[in-house]
């Protein structure tokens, strides 16, 4: 004898199996961040540092999640948001740049 089941259960095994299936692509580093991703941050702070013509050291703060980098601050007065991403874009192992700098204008 067979027991038919109700649509809705089917309908949740999907969806928590696909749930759980895109949780797999998802690296687990722990609380310190995956190595490939400190070295990223490292090697994209270097490069923000090393162009005074971004502004100051230590304005603009910089996260990688994943081979995605963050960057977060405020840029100098006439700097190109765009040229800033295209240059991290060129650092080994970026996948992507997400800005949220901006230009104070005075």
């Amino acid at each position: 004898m067979t027991i038919a089941r109700p649509a809705h259960v089917w309908c949740a095994c999907f969806v928590l199996i696909g749930a759980l299936s895109g949780c797999a692509t998802i690296e687990k580093c722990g609380l310190e961040g995956c190595a490939s991703d400190r070295k990223i941050t490292a090697k994209v702070e270097a490069i923000v540092n090393a162009h005074p013509e971004f502004g100051p050291p230590g304005t603009i703060t910089v996260q990688t999640l994943n081979g995605v980098v963050y960057l977060d601050g405020e840029l100098a007065d006439g700097v190109d948001r765009e040229e800033v991403r295209s240059i991290i874009r060129r650092v080994a192992g970026v996948k992507k740049v997400v800005s949220s700098t901006y230009v104070e204008n005075n």
